[in-house]
């Protein structure tokens, strides 16, 4: 994948489908490293299938006999010396986390979180909720889509364009006052 942002996507599509209820998803630029995490509560694995989760032909997919989304994150943090870490365990839900030398000449661009979150905002299934945290510089902006609901009410649902472009906004504006990134 080209950016930081599609790995974030294809995780938390992985947590939709594992019937998570919430999920969690974190960026973290600090001393030239980026660190992804998604949490969530969904299934969950167990040992034996979490061993092999990085293994290409390990999927919980009928579709098809390949999953590659974990391994290519897994290579794309090992290609920059850093590394993947996942935790899970049945019932209790799953937490990927990717660290990534940002100065390392095969680090990918992060890309664009605020239009990958706004997407995810708009097909989320009735009832969950993400959460979109970005940290650097010893800030951190926040999203929650449980406090948008609330402000918006039960009328106006989250998939609509209008809301969507104002998520997208929102984001961008909070991501932008972040302060730059401590070397």
């Amino acid at each position: 994948m080209k950016e930081l942002a599609l790995h974030m996507l294809d995780i938390a599509q992985n947590s939709i489908a594992a019937g998570a209820r919430r999920v969690v998803l974190t960026v973290e630029e600090s001393g030239g490293r980026i660190r992804l995490e998604a949490a969530d509560d969904g299934r969950g694995m167990d040992p034996a299938f979490l061993a092999r989760v990085t293994d290409p032909f390990t999927t919980t997919r009928t579709t098809r006999k390949v999953g590659l989304g974990l391994p290519l994150l897994r290579l794309a943090a090992e290609q920059t010396g850093g590394g993947l870490e996942i935790r899970s365990a049945p019932g209790k839900g799953t937490t990927v986390t990717a660290a990534f030398f940002s100065g390392h000449i095969d680090c990918p661009p992060l890309g664009d979180m605020a239009a990958t979150v706004a997407l995810l905002v708009q097909g989320l299934p009735e009832g969950m909720d993400l959460v979109y945290a970005h940290r650097r510089g010893g800030e951190t902006f926040q999203m929650d889509t449980a406090q948008l609901r609330e402000i918006l009410g039960p009328e106006v649902p989250l998939s609509l364009p209008e809301v969507t472009r104002w998520v997208e906004d929102y984001i961008r504006e909070g991501e932008r006052e972040l302060p730059p990134e401590e070397k």
